[in-house]
C-alpha cells in the first residue's frame, strides 16, 4: 500500500511539474514529497527527476513510470470511488472539451440541469473547435460531432442528429424559396468547403446537389451568423440553430428533406471512468435520445 501511496504523490507531482504543486493538491509538505520521491527513486535504482532550483523535468525512466502509474493510481481510485459511490453521490471537478455553438446553443441549458441533480460536482468547460488530446490534456470527457478521427480515443455514441436547410426571411424574400433540393445550384449556400455536395433525403429518395457560395467557412458560429444576415442556405442540425429558429431568424426550408445524421459522441482517454464522467456521459446519451 505505501508503494502506491508513493505512486500516487508521483503522479500528482508530475502532473504539478513541481513538489509546491504537488504539495498545495495533496495536503503533503514539500520536504515529505521530496523525500518520498528520493526513495522510491533509490527502490527502484533509476532516476525519474531531474530537479533544479526553478524547475524539475522527467527522465525517461521517468516518463515510461509516470505513464505506467498514471493508469495504476487512477483504477486504484476508481475501484474506492465506485464502491463509495454506492452511498454517495460523485464529487470533484469535472472538465470537459465541448463544440463552442452546440455547446452554447444546445448543451447549456443540460449542462445547468445536471449541475442541479449532482451539487457535488464542479465544473471546468473548455469551448474549443480543435481536437483535442485526452492523454496530454487535462480532460475528462471531450463531446465532439462527427466521426472520431484519433483512434486511441475511446468513442460512445450520444446521438445521430440529422442536418436540415435553414435560410432567413430576408434571404428567401429576396432569392425565393426552393421547391425541391436541385434548386439548390442556383441559390448561394454556406459551406465548409467550396464545391460541397449536399445529400438530402426523403423516405426512399435520395438527392445528391453540387451547392456553391460566396462564403465557405468552417466555423458553425459564423454559419448561423451569415444566414441570419441573408448571406444564404445552411445545411446543420436543428440543435445548434434553435434560437434562431426561435427569434425567427431563421426558417426550415424544403422540411420534408434531411440530411445523413451527424454523429455526437463522448470521448474519452479510457474505458475506466470516474463515477462524475460516467454520469454526465449518461445522462447526456439520455437527454440527447429524447430530444
Amino acid at each position: 500500500m505505501e508503494l502506491l501511496n508513493d505512486m500516487a504523490l508521483f503522479v500528482e507531482v508530475v502532473k504539478a511539474m513541481s513538489f509546491r504543486g504537488a504539495a498545495e493538491v495533496t495536503g503533503v509538505p514539500n520536504s515529505t514529497l521530496s523525500r518520498r520521491i528520493s526513495l522510491l527513486e533509490k527502490e527502484i535504482g533509476l532516476r525519474l527527476l531531474h530537479r533544479t532550483t526553478r524547475r524539475i523535468e522527467l527522465t525517461e525512466a521517468g516518463q515510461l513510470y509516470y505513464e505506467r502509474c498514471r493508469r495504476i493510481v487512477d483504477e486504484a481510485r476508481l475501484a474506492h470511488e465506485q464502491l463509495g459511490d454506492m452511498v454517495a453521490q460523485p464529487t470533484g471537478v469535472l472538465r470537459a472539451s465541448l463544440p463552442v455553438d452546440f455547446a452554447v446553443v444546445y448543451l447549456a441549458p443540460l449542462m445547468s440541469e445536471f449541475a442541479e441533480l449532482y451539487p457535488g460536482i464542479d465544473f471546468e468547460f473548455d469551448l474549443t473547435p480543435r481536437q483535442v488530446d485526452l492523454v496530454s490534456e487535462p480532460y475528462d470527457v471531450a463531446i465532439r460531432m462527427g466521426e472520431p478521427t484519433n483512434q486511441n480515443h475511446i468513442a460512445r455514441l450520444l446521438a445521430a442528429l440529422p442536418g436540415q436547410l435553414y435560410a432567413s426571411p430576408g434571404y428567401l424574400e429576396k432569392a425565393g424559396h426552393p421547391q425541391h433540393p436541385s434548386e439548390l445550384e442556383q441559390h448561394q449556400c454556406i459551406t465548409f468547403a467550396r464545391g460541397k455536395s449536399w445529400r438530402l433525403l426523403r423516405q426512399n429518395e435520395t438527392v445528391d446537389v453540387q451547392v456553391s457560395g460566396r462564403f465557405s467557412v468552417n466555423s458553425v458560429g459564423m454559419f448561423r451568423r451569415l444566414a441570419t444576415l441573408d448571406r444564404g442556405i445552411v445545411f446543420l442540425p436543428e440543435e445548434v440553430v434553435l434560437d434562431d429558429l426561435a427569434s425567427g431568424a431563421l426558417v426550415h426550408i424544403l422540411p420534408a428533406w434531411k440530411g445523413p445524421p451527424t454523429p455526437v459522441y463522448a470521448l474519452t482517454e479510457t474505458r475506466l471512468l470516474p463515477a462524475k464522467t460516467q454520469r454526465f456521459i449518461e445522462f447526456l446519451r439520455e437527454k440527447l435520445e429524447h430530444r
